[in-house]
């Protein structure tokens, strides 16, 4: 592609990004697919200067600047002591580029201040945005906000985000967009569960197949804010930054603060090819490809904090005999912890529990064939522990006040050297002396009166240290279930733990949002007891186990208390499993549109398109039981495909007279084409009940 000098065209895939340079500051121009060969003009992008306003058109930077006549929200905002460099007025020194990135040096020698901007087109094709703004003058420097603006074409008019609550993550809300302004922060001090760093914004009724979408992700685990601004100088825009609290960076000369990476995706086929170019690039990174992903056991709603040898063990021996190939113990294994009021941050072995170590139970478990995990809360501390006795200035507080707990615990300052080393040592210590492949990294609270960007790089960083110490242990991040799932913390972790709730009805909701970030192999789902111990709603094992399968699984439940036919069950669902693993994990992961909000349509395809994997659920009664046909996108028009119903379980069809006529055929077989565009007949569903079948490509 030829351009003018003025414009930068980086492209990967079916992603353009066009940037100009006309500006301060660079400015995206283009932001979609592909634009192919053909020239590019600045005078595509220039638009007229109108009366009664400043005497030229203001642009749109990657960082807005009102130096340079934006007069919406400023995306660089900071000041010296003396009350200078108010407004910084940075400006183009140095470019470099290639066909995928681009980097930019800005400088402001008045304000004596310094910029790196850098664009970068990844797998998947993920653009990358990242910034670092480094403090050249001979004072400090206060910064308030370092922002990125993305633009958005006027057409996109809709807004989805993502919140909710602990123990219901990820629900998705739509809002219409147009002449106004959407914003969304985040004081928790982690991702949290109330407001998810993921935004997609898209063009009227813009759905799973339809549509054009543009999607924004904050790469950290702290507070954020994205602003949705659809007002300013006509650009529709996003403003995505860390949000900072007053004070929390201060730049002393020759300091730098660099910014969350940002990470954007087009569609110009729905939302689910969105999610998909976001799985693609977690898969990308050699950390997350091909690992081993084991069934787990986790023993929190077997035992709770009721820790004894022989329950646990037998516990175990169940585990093994159902197929279970890693046993995590949770919460309670430390000193002083037989409830949630103590023993924080004491992480040794309570010898009351365990007079003889842990060492009895994971040889136990290592000789049933089973790996072994444990429940670590790090960054936090109990007022009634050992640790906070001695170190009470270690908690995250301001001393001079009312401690306020959360789940009667403190928070420990992660960005003290001496915190870190002590949780580094206690953490390394035991798995030296412990055959540990695996550990569950929780924190379940949110900050208060606090800034979390010293927090969040602290835990960044013992985690980092950890991983290249025990390079064979995996770590899963856990924040009272769902609540710190970004691509911040990505590097460091193996699995999230997507919710606290395995009712699989929410379940079925709460995996729906997170998928849209996240790969489901990425995320940990268990089949929990049958009567769930959050909504106390009672669910069919077919049902829990037909959610769960859509992720990491696992099990969460009271193995002992399990009759016969529940653990023969058990052990036929984790079997296939184990078989269907490879394509549920490395598969692509979609969502169909449907005509009733109460059916819930997703599924996997194999990378090859041989097979494809598609779930119907019915969350609620609807006006009908007829439930209308399923429709499959992503299959080869002309190829045959033969789809066969698979069952992790008695079904739980509505009542009726006869089923479709396909079901009871010896073979059905539809083309891709007509799967797409007529669908195929689902049996009528009864509320709170999934039907799976497989569609397998006819090759002769």
């Amino acid at each position: 592609m030829t351009t003018s000098d003025q414009l930068i065209h980086l492209c990967k895939g079916e992603l353009s990004v066009v940037v100009s340079t006309r500006g301060n500051v660079p400015a995206i121009v283009y932001w979609g697919s592909y634009l192919g060969e053909s020239q590019l003009s600045d005078a595509m992008f220039l638009r007229p200067v109108l009366g009664g306003g400043i005497d030229f058109d203001a642009p749109l930077a990657i960082i807005p600047q009102h130096h340079d006549g934006w007069l919406g929200i400023p995306g660089l905002e900071g000041f010296r002591t003396d009350a200078s460099a108010m407004f910084a007025h940075l400006q183009i020194s140095t470019t470099e580029k290639s066909n995928t990135s681009a980097t930019f040096n800005l400088s402001d020698k008045h304000a004596g201040l310094e910029a790196i901007l850098q664009l970068q087109i990844d797998a998947g094709d993920v653009l990358t945005v990242s910034a670092t703004l480094r403090n050249t003058g001979t004072t400090s420097y206060n910064l308030n906000a370092l922002r990125i603006a993305l633009p958005i074409t006027a057409s996109a008019n809709e807004i989805l985000t993502f919140g909710g609550r602990w123990a219901m993550e990820f629900s998705e809300h739509r809002t219409p967009w147009s002449d106004s302004t959407i914003s969304i922060t985040n004081l928790r001090g982690r991702t949290s569960h109330e407001k998810w760093p993921l935004i997609f914004a898209g063009t009227s009724g813009f759905s799973e197949q339809h549509g054009e979408v543009w999607g924004c992700h904050v790469g950290w685990s702290g507070n954020f804010e994205i602003t949705a601004d659809g007002i300013t100088e006509h650009h529709k825009h996003l403003l995505v930054s860390e949000r900072l609290v007053a004070g929390e960076i201060i730049l002393q000369p020759g300091e730098s603060y660099t910014a969350p990476v940002i990470y954007a995706v087009h569609s110009s086929r729905g939302l689910s090819n969105a999610s998909q170019q976001f799985h693609r690039y977690v898969r990308s990174q050699e950390q997350h490809r091909e690992i081993s992903r084991p069934v787990i056991l986790n023993t929190w709603e077997a035992v709770y904090f009721n820790h004894d040898f022989e329950k646990l063990t037998a516990l175990a021996d169940v585990a093994a005999s159902v197929g279970v190939e890693r046993f995590v113990l949770d919460d309670g294994w430390f000193t002083g912890r037989r409830n949630d009021s103590a023993g924080l941050g004491d992480w040794s072995v309570d010898a009351t529990v365990w007079p003889q170590g842990l060492t009895p139970l994971i040889e136990h478990v290592r000789s049933r064939d089973m790996e072994f995990g444990i429940w670590f809360e790090p960054e936090m501390v109990s007022p009634n522990s050992d640790l906070f006795r001695k170190h009470p200035d270690w908690a995250l507080q301001d001393a001079r006040y009312q401690q306020i707990t959360g789940r009667n615990q403190l928070v420990l300052d992660m960005s003290r050297e001496d915190v870190r080393e002590y949780l580094f040592a206690s953490i390394s210590n035991l798995l030296d002396t412990h055959d540990i492949a695996y550990i569950k990294w929780d924190h379940n609270r949110d900050l208060v009166s606090a800034g979390a960007h010293a927090q969040t790089l602290g835990t960044y960083e013992l985690l980092d240290r950890l991983k290249r110490k025990h390079p064979l242990v995996q770590f899963e991040s856990c924040a009272s279930g769902g609540g710190r799932i970004d691509f911040g913390i990505l590097p460091y972790v193996s699995r999230f733990w997507t919710s606290d709730s395995n009712d699989p009805l929410d379940r079925t909701l709460i995996a729906r949002g997170a998928k849209r970030l996240m790969p489901p192999e990425m995320l940990g789902n268990h089949i929990g007891s049958r009567i769930n111990h959050i909504t106390k709603r009672s669910h069919s094992l077919a049902f829990r186990a037909s959610t769960a399968i859509f992720g990491w699984l696992g099990l969460e439940l009271n193995l002992l208390t399990a009759t016969p036919d529940e653990l023969t069950r058990l052990t036929e669902v984790i079997a296939r499993y184990k078989i269907l693993r490879p394509l549920l994990h490395y598969g692509n992961s979609f969502t169909e549109d449907h005509s009733d909000t109460n059916i819930v349509v997703h599924g996997v395809n194999s990378q090859d398109g041989l097979q494809t994997i598609v779930s119907i659920t019915r969350l609620n009664s609807g006006n009908s039981n007829h439930v209308d046909p399923i429709r499959v996108h992503g299959l080869e028009p002309l190829s045959q495909y033969e789809i066969k119903p698979l069952h992790f379980g008695t079904p739980a069809f509505a009542p009726h007279r006869q089923l479709p006529q396909w079901m009871k055929d010896a073979r059905f077989v539809l083309s891709g084409l007509q799967l797409q565009q007529i669908g195929f007949i689902c049996p009528p569903l009864l509320p709170a009940s999934s039907f799976i079948v497989v569609i397998e490509k006819v090759v002769s």
